[in-house]
């Protein structure tokens, strides 16, 4: 009897354009509605483009898009073609609200699975994509060698690159264009616009980047990872921090980074960067807290564990981790925010000054706490966390015999005195 032979699995070449928006998770926690609101609008003139040139929208993940095209020149075309429209729908947007796009495309084998595209023609796609700068393009070779002199548009090479997960280097070319507005890679000249960074947010704002693993041992890669991920998730539970999403973070991974780089593309002002190490039943972890600005090292700490229970152990460390780090940056903000000066103070610093003074618990620390605290107020109206400083000056006021008034506190609303007024009584 003939023995069946299994279906034979399809492929052709094709053009993989892969995009995403950078920045998305901090355009996000400004306005989740807006944002997703304008990537919509975008999204109608993009794929209108992408149907002009012949192209086919494979799928979509959140902000990212997976396209192909059967003709290089078509892909490098459409997508110079989207730039340009970026370009011009963002004149006259803020700096921190535009949408920038970053594209990656290779031509390359790709496999069918009904709809879909695999393969590493694919992968390689979106690495491009993920190291092009925000408004500018990145192509393989291959695809390079196929739209040489065949579009308007100058490419710079940027050399042989070493890209995730992609077991050969990669030669890598930079779209570079005058007209355009569109950047390339620290290598290559750029967009002033597109290259500007994002302003902070008001809060402390992190980003915990992937840890690396030291161990050798490629298994103990989803332990690291999920060790990120664990932070990522506790930290966003702390109501005073601005903290950048995973998908932000992991482009990172597997990339030697520069902090300032890094904070100035995701718009933060802490990063957490790690190691882990196993040894047999040993598991030792070491985290750095560092502030971008100046590259400073905030805080370090070391964390050596037995691996009996792995995820006991490992919310054990996060535990600890973010118990250790939220004091740290309390400290650093507070910190900051003594050096600037005055007319610069945003509501979260003049919070941050009033909490140093507090800390002092004497007399005048206390009144300047609470004049800090109004200013804060002042500033916005709805930051709960300098009412909450009025209501514990004035408990501080009363506990230490500084004045036997609860209601003497200024002018501090009723609902504060309230506040102050209950602390005492719970503390008596």
């Amino acid at each position: 009897m003939k023995q069946k032979q299994p279906p034979r699995v399809g492929r052709r070449l094709a053009a993989i354009v892969a995009g995403d928006v950078a920045g998305y998770s901090r355009l996000m926690g400004l306005d989740e509605v807006g944002t997703a609101r304008t990537l919509r609008e975008h999204r109608k003139v993009t794929d209108a483009l992408v149907a002009k040139h012949g192209g086919r929208l494979v799928k979509t993940t959140g902000d990212g898009v997976l396209l192909e095209f059967p003709s290089v020149v078509d892909a490098v075309e459409c997508a110079v073609a989207v730039q340009e429209v970026m370009t011009q729908r963002n004149e006259g947007i803020p700096q921190d609200r535009r949408m920038l796009f970053r594209i990656g495309i290779n031509l390359g084998d790709i496999l069918i699975d009904g709809d879909d595209i695999l393969g590493d023609g694919v992968n390689i796609a979106a690495r491009l994509e993920s190291i092009a700068e925000p408004g500018g393009i990145c192509i393989s070779s291959s695809a390079y060698d196929q739209v040489r002199a065949k579009v308007a548009v100058e490419f710079a090479d940027l050399g042989e690159q070493r890209l995730k997960n992609i077991d050969r280097p990669v030669r890598v070319y930079a779209a570079k264009s005058k007209n355009l507005g569109m950047v390339m890679p620290d290598s290559v000249t750029s967009h002033p616009e597109a290259k500007k960074p994002p302003p902070l947010p008001d809060k402390p704002s992190i980003a915990v980047l992937p840890f690396q693993n030291m161990s050798g041992d490629p298994e103990q890669e989803f332990f690291a990872d999920g060790t990120v991920e664990d932070l990522i998730t506790e930290l966003s539970r702390v109501r005073g921090f601005f903290v950048i999403a995973r998908n932000s973070t992991f482009t990172y991974k597997g990339r030697a980074v520069d902090i300032k780089q890094v904070g100035r593309e995701l718009g933060v002002r802490y990063i957490l960067e790690g190691s882990v190490r196993r040894l047999a039943s040993r598991i030792r972890i070491t985290v750095q807290l560092i502030e971008v600005d100046n590259a400073r090292h905030v805080w370090a700490e070391k964390y050596d564990r037995l691996l009996a229970d792995m995820f006991e152990v490992q919310d054990e460390i996060t535990k600890a981790i973010v118990g250790a780090l939220e004091p740290e940056i309390g400290a650093a903000e507070r910190a900051r925010a003594r050096l600037k000066p005055p007319s610069h103070l945003g509501a979260w610093e003049f919070y941050q000054r009033g909490m140093w003074h507090l800390l002092r618990r004497n007399r005048d620390g206390l009144k300047s706490a609470q004049e800090l605290f109004e200013r804060a107020i002042e500033r916005d109206a709805n930051f709960s966390a300098p009412h909450s400083g009025i209501a514990l000056a004035s408990f501080y006021n009363i506990t230490h015999g500084f004045t036997d008034d609860a209601t003497a506190t200024g002018n501090v609303p009723a609902d504060v005195e309230l506040r102050g007024a209950a602390l005492l009584a719970l503390s008596r």
